[in-house]
């Protein structure tokens, strides 16, 4: 947990701004993630469910952008 938040990488930012987006919310995702561990940790139950379902909607959002990526990759090689 000692790391601190990571910079996106601007080859990525280059390469695709909805790579960029799914890092962005790959990040948000793992700090909302540890915000809800250390809440389990710390018995606040109802906002570690708060911070886990944040969590799944920055993962789910993460999910959908690299789906745009392969999507635009699959129809550039046709």
């Amino acid at each position: 947990m000692g790391e601190g938040p990571r910079v996106i990488d601007t080859g990525i930012a280059r390469k695709s701004p909805a790579l960029e987006q799914a890092a962005r919310e790959l990040q948000a995702a793992r700090h909302d993630a540890r915000v809800a561990l250390g809440l389990i940790a710390a018995g606040d139950f109802d906002r570690a469910h708060t911070h886990a379902l944040t969590a799944r909607v920055a993962a789910d959002a993460a999910v959908a952008a690299l789906m745009a990526v392969l999507t635009e990759a699959g129809r550039a090689a046709s």
